[in-house]
């Protein structure tokens, strides 16, 4: 299906500087994370054999069994993965994203895939410990305008809905008609309509966005023994409470980061989040919103609550499950939860993670390795065949679309350069001024102004000759600006923008296995993924 190239990140220039210079180990990225994500770093963490002593696993996996009873089809290997996590040699490796419409970006396929090969390159390189996959499920979040669309073929399909709150409540049965659209685009094949019935099964027959989700990334993920949690749990949001408190009435993890941005503005390196003093959301019938302190009291901005001290502790103590972390605490409340050695994200999210080692260790919570998920860019046989004969090697295709037009006009030798002929002609008039000035020196200007206007008129010459030759290159010019448009479209990375329905369609289900085989172990490179 596939034939695997790699590039350095360094070649691909995508990463933001900080998470670059993480991954080269520069020396000022190091008080910003506990060990490096090779196997030297699995080793140092792994050898702490009080790692996650203290770890309450046995309500964890008492809530992770419930919630994966909440839909018929979690697999016999998930099911086992989440009794492995009760023994302390079992760790967890994480990823969390939101509950994107039809999965979303590509990118969130490659996220649940990497965090599975990274589990099983751990399961072989450290055979007396067991390494568990996680997909933490963003239920709590509330920017539904960030979940609620696809791009297939380039057009958006959007879910309409006027629900608010945390979207892993809304209810699913007004997206039939984001599925019909869909349907239409994708066309009538055995693959389409295979998968048009898994987002039926998915979202019309649950009656939540957040068990639709788990339900879909079970069809696609179970067989690999993928634990699905969410945060939006009573019960573990109980094991929370005393990080809750140290947030909204202390502000530790406030004053902890903006300590790490100050450390980081003065290595030149840009903040991916700035910390509110408090970063607790209160869930209710209003929907999602923040907390903030006011004077003695504390207020939810957008509403007319406000509560004394004692009345939010007291709220706390009895409903944990209203408080809701935001960006900044939601790895917190992760780490405490999981046995978790190793989160994957982004660069985004990479970047935000190294503000918060601070926070962490202030908490005395463990700070996990951070692993970049695997980047990949996918390459059709036809844009294949047409980057080689265009001469576009891999990584090229990252170069700025004008970069690669004057690259194509220069390696076909279609540029004209006339500077011979106005050598010849300044020498012309230089011997033509001095036999003028011989007989009339007033004529001087007028031989400077004639010599002016020849060299002039040689670069129009040079221009015309140059644009008509670039003309030449149109067909070729054109073929780049399409095969950009597919791989970069809208200017944004093909896995920030294409939905996994596209590819389903065209390669089946065998899709995300052939993606999890190219990728496989823990290689720390950008994949160019061509298709054979």
């Amino acid at each position: 299906m596939f034939q695997k190239q790699t590039l350095s990140f360094d070649e691909t220039k995508h990463l933001n500087a900080l998470v670059h210079d993480y991954l080269l180990k520069k020396k000022d990225t190091e008080p910003l994370y506990s060990a490096f994500p090779d196997l030297d770093g699995y080793k140092k963490l792994l050898s702490d054999q009080k790692l996650y002593s203290s770890s309450n696993r046995k309500v964890l996996v008492q809530s992770l069994t419930q919630q994966a009873q909440t839909v018929a089809n979690t697999s016999k290997e998930s099911i086992a993965n989440i009794a492995e996590l009760e023994n302390s040699n079992c760790f967890s490796v994480t990823t969390g994203h939101q509950l994107c419409l039809f999965t979303g970006p590509l990118y969130f396929i490659y996220k649940i895939i990497s965090t599975i090969n990274l589990s099983e390159w751990l399961n072989e390189n450290f055979p007396d410990m067991k390494f568990v996959p996680v997909y933490w499920m963003a239920s709590e979040d509330h920017d539904f305008e960030e979940v609620n669309h696809v791009f297939v073929y380039g057009k958006k399909i959007q879910w309409k809905t006027d629900e608010k709150g945390a979207v892993g409540n809304f209810k699913t049965n007004t997206i039939e008609s984001a599925i019909t659209e869909l349907e239409t685009v994708l066309g009538n094949s055995e693959n389409s309509n295979e998968l048009i019935s898994l987002f039926k099964n998915a979202y019309l027959k649950h009656d939540s966005l957040a068990k639709a989700t788990r339900f879909l990334v079970n069809e696609l993920f179970g067989k690999y023994g993928l634990v699905i949690a969410d945060g939006d749990d009573k019960t573990l949001k109980q094991e929370f409470i005393p990080f809750i408190k140290k947030d909204i009435f202390e502000n530790i993890p406030s004053k902890k980061i903006n300590e790490t941005i100050s450390y980081l503005q003065t290595k030149k390196y840009t903040a991916q989040v700035n910390p509110r003093e408090i970063n607790c959301f209160i869930i209710d019938e209003h929907g999602r919103n923040r907390i903030e302190k006011a004077g003695d009291s504390y207020t939810v901005i957008g509403t007319k609550k406000t509560f004394t001290k004692a009345e939010l502790e007291k709220l706390i103590d009895a409903s944990p499950e209203k408080i809701s972390p935001n960006v900044v605490l939601r790895p917190l409340y992760q780490q405490h939860i999981l046995p978790n050695i190793a989160y994957l994200g982004g660069p985004g999210e990479l970047n935000y993670w190294l503000e918060y080692k601070a926070m962490f260790d202030a908490m005395n919570v463990f700070f996990p390795i951070l692993q970049p998920r695997a980047s990949i860019m996918l390459i059709d046989k036809n844009q294949a065949q047409k980057l080689d004969k265009l001469g576009i090697d891999n990584a090229s295709i990252f170069k700025s679309e004008q970069e690669l037009i004057n690259f194509i006009v220069e390696a076909k030798g279609e540029s004209v350069e006339l500077s011979e002929e106005k050598k010849k002609a300044e020498a012309i008039f230089t011997e033509l001024q001095k036999k003028t000035t011989d007989i009339d020196k007033t004529l001087e200007n007028l031989v400077k102004a004639e010599l002016q206007k020849t060299l002039n008129s040689i670069d129009a010459i040079e221009a015309k000759l140059n644009r008509s030759l670039k003309q030449r290159s149109e067909t070729e010019i054109n073929q780049l600006k399409t095969i950009r448009s597919k791989l970069f479209p809208e200017s944004m990375p093909q896995e920030r923008y294409d939905n996994l329905s596209m590819y389903y369609a065209k390669y089946g289900k065998g899709f995300i296995s052939e993606i999890k085989k190219q990728t496989e172990g823990n290689d720390l490179k950008y994949f160019i993924l061509k298709e054979i």
